[in-house]
């Protein structure tokens, strides 16, 4: 079996690719799956086009860096082009909202009901019940308003 590998070079990369492979099904989160993928591509490469020992580490080598290096250039893409995850981030889901206030704030500080659940709210001022504001951004657990512009 081993001569037959090293008679058939390609079987050994094919083989060795294929085992990386499944070890990275087992959850390695990444780590083998590059090479796992560059060792399938030297032993297609070496299918059709023979080389020496040499240059087969030498090709799995680059290959893997490659792919590493394609699949970085892919993730960071892939980042900057979705927006950003608000998922159990109650506050920021709330950014843009625009709310009316059911009692007065005092020193800026005050509640504010939305849906089921009660707000902590901070104004720049002291604002009376009925104010129709906006929350421009979150503190902690704060929210942070102002009022709206008539025209909105």
């Amino acid at each position: 079996m081993l001569m037959e590998l090293i008679a058939h070079p390609h079987w050994f990369w094919l083989t060795l690719g294929g085992l990386l492979l499944a070890a990275e099904m087992l959850g390695t989160s990444g780590y083998l799956l590059w090479s796992g993928l560059a060792a399938v591509l030297v032993g297609v490469t070496e299918w059709f086009i023979p080389l020496s020992w040499t240059g087969q580490g030498l090709l799995f080598a680059v290959l893997t860096l490659l792919c590493v290096y394609f699949w970085y250039r892919w993730m960071r893409y892939r980042e900057s082009s979705q927006q950003a995850n608000t998922l159990n981030q109650r506050g920021s889901q709330l950014m843009g909202m625009q709310l009316t206030l059911d009692s007065t704030l005092q020193n800026g500080l005050g509640h504010v009901r939305i849906g089921d659940s009660s707000w902590r709210v901070q104004a720049d001022s002291d604002l009376p019940a009925g104010t129709k504001v906006i929350v421009t951004g979150v503190v902690g657990i704060t929210l942070m308003i102002q009022p709206r512009s008539p025209s909105a």
